[in-house]
């Protein structure tokens, strides 16, 4: 049995900032971009995994959930308590140097960890946690 990952999400409260962010300063190409009663949903992608996908959504993409509900997931969002992911990058510290130079919110300077990586973190326009890895060695 083979299995890959094929799509993750995060949750954002402006499709337009985070167009800006992740297409425009991280580079990632738009696969789709869809609305749905009063919502949207875009797919993002790195150029070289065609495969694998990031969908930019709204906090709570589900049409059915309560306004309390909604109001909810929105104030963990602002808090920046939703997960985030994690970008493996060739060059840490020039990709730190590129999304700080953009205007990135600094999370974490580039630094070797004990568990064998180099790494990075920033928060994008809706507050998620970015940490971007390079192995050690390379």
């Amino acid at each position: 049995m083979d299995i890959k990952l094929s799509t993750c999400f995060i949750a954002v409260d402006d499709h337009d900032k985070a167009l800006a962010f992740y297409r425009d300063v991280l580079g990632l190409e738009v696969r789709n971009d869809v609305g749905f009663e009063g919502m949207r949903w875009v797919t993002v992608g790195a150029p070289s995994q065609p495969d694998v996908n990031i969908v930019l959504e709204p906090p709570l993409a589900d049409p059915n959930a309560s306004a309390a509900d909604r109001q909810a997931m929105a104030e963990l969002l602002a808090k920046g308590l939703l997960r985030g992911i994690i970008f493996h990058t060739d060059d840490c510290d020039a990709t730190f140097e590129r999304l700080r130079a953009a205007g990135g919110e600094v999370l974490q300077e580039p630094v070797d960890q004990p568990y064998g990586v180099r790494d990075c973190a920033f928060r994008d326009p809706s507050g998620n946690m970015l940490r971007f890895t390079q192995p050690r060695g390379k």
